[in-house]
């Protein structure tokens, strides 16, 4: 690997690729095969490659509403930087690895291509600008990502205004004005949002019943909490976990597809 090294990161469609804007682009599927595990596909024959793409992706089991895979754009590109040292080694560590196979190279071609990941968002994130990116792009926010992360640890305190404002260091009106600004949103419906993704996931993968999930959601009754869950997902509690788990909890997925090429 080279200085040159990039990644992108795409969702959806396939895209296709090309080294330059004379030439004819091709297709990513043309390129990147399924094999049963692992392989080396080369495109244009057996001369010595000018470039070297290293291909997979990841898959989530259960995306929602308020997931990462809602806020980012098609492509996200993680140019070259002056700290690429550490790209270029793991990019090198992921070629050895997936070179033969031996104990324990899933999780360590997981992990490192979680490591990518994670960059390629945060170098996404600081490019944003204010109200840009949702959630995610607020979280980098001194007072409002404080408070994002209140409300996802705890969706079932009965947040406020005043009571998240007071704890990052904000009055009120300047508190919601901020948040709905960055967030797209105001913090309550945010906060409904959060409490009912947050429970749609226990219906679907817990035992629990109605009234505990309710509770640990933040709503008091059964009944409360079922108006609001069949507004939100079009189903009540009971019928959404029979119908997501009717398949056998086979669930739709959704990948995002990772390139990492020099």
């Amino acid at each position: 690997m080279t200085g040159g090294d990039f990644v992108v990161i795409s969702r959806g469609e396939p895209h296709e690729v090309y080294s330059d804007r004379r030439t004819r682009p091709s297709s990513v599927l043309d390129l990147v095969r399924s094999p049963a595990h692992l392989g080396v596909v080369r495109h244009g024959g057996d001369v010595e490659p000018y470039a070297t793409m290293i291909c997979g992706k990841f898959t989530m089991t259960r995306p929602s509403r308020c997931s990462v895979l809602e806020l980012l754009p098609p492509v996200l590109l993680l140019k070259p930087a002056e700290d690429g040292e550490w790209r270029e080694a793991i990019l090198r560590r992921m070629v050895s690895e997936s070179a033969r196979e031996r104990p324990g190279q899933g999780i360590a071609l997981s992990r490192l291509t979680e490591v990518l990941f994670v960059e390629v968002l945060r170098s996404w994130t600081k490019s944003l600008g204010p109200g840009e990116g949702g959630w995610l792009g607020a979280m980098a926010d001194p007072h409002i990502g404080p408070a994002l992360k209140l409300i996802h640890e705890r969706p079932d305190r009965p947040w406020t205004l005043d009571d998240l404002g007071q704890r990052v260091g904000l009055g009120r009106s300047a508190f919601s004005a901020r948040f709905t600004k960055l967030v797209g949103q105001s913090m309550y419906r945010y906060l409904i949002v959060r409490r009912m993704e947050e429970a749609a996931f226990l219906l679907e993968t817990s035992d629990e019943g109605i009234a505990q999930i309710a509770s640990s959601v933040g709503y008091e009754t059964v009944a409360a909490f079922s108006k609001v869950f069949l507004r939100h997902h079009g189903l009540s509690p009971g019928r959404y976990r029979t119908s997501h788990r009717s398949d056998g909890g086979q669930r739709q997925s959704n990948a995002l597809e990772v390139v990492a090429t020099d």
